[in-house]
């Protein structure tokens, strides 16, 4: 049986760690699997800007996507590769301490208890919190 060789491309994780629109993506999605309607009621972006920032981020191989109906959910998609996976999890800790990565994140709580309060989101599933264990990202 042939061995598959998987290489994790760097230069792509960095290309999608270096816009602050997806660290904002990511920093939502940390540890939850959101609605593309929160990101773009907590971001004030418009959906199709938030959704090329998330294909972006699939494309990157860190984020996955499910549909549920007519909802689109997106998570983190934790890299196999050990290195890739630390420079993740590196970036994911280091925005904790970012004012707005905070608001963002006080957002989602306030939309997640109170949904009727954004029009858009009414109707629209809560996150769900994912377990410790982040989904590995497929094998190419």
């Amino acid at each position: 049986m042939a061995r598959v060789s998987y290489s994790f491309d760097l230069a792509a994780l960095f290309a999608a760690l270096a816009d602050r629109t997806r660290l904002r993506l990511l920093n939502l999605m940390n540890g939850r699997e959101v609605c593309v309607c929160y990101f773009v009621e907590i971001l004030r972006q418009s959906q199709p800007k938030i959704s090329r920032h998330l294909a972006y981020l699939r494309n990157a191989g860190i984020v996955s996507a499910r549909r549920d109906g007519k909802w689109m959910h997106y998570s983190i998609a934790r890299p196999i590769d050990t290195g890739a996976a630390a420079i993740l999890d590196s970036t994911l800790a280091s925005l904790g301490t970012d004012r707005e990565m905070q608001s963002d994140l006080a957002r989602l709580s306030k939309a997640c208890c109170e949904p009727q309060r954004f029009v858009s989101l009414q109707g629209a599933p809560t996150p769900a919190h994912l377990g410790k264990e982040l989904t590995q990202a497929p094998l190419a």
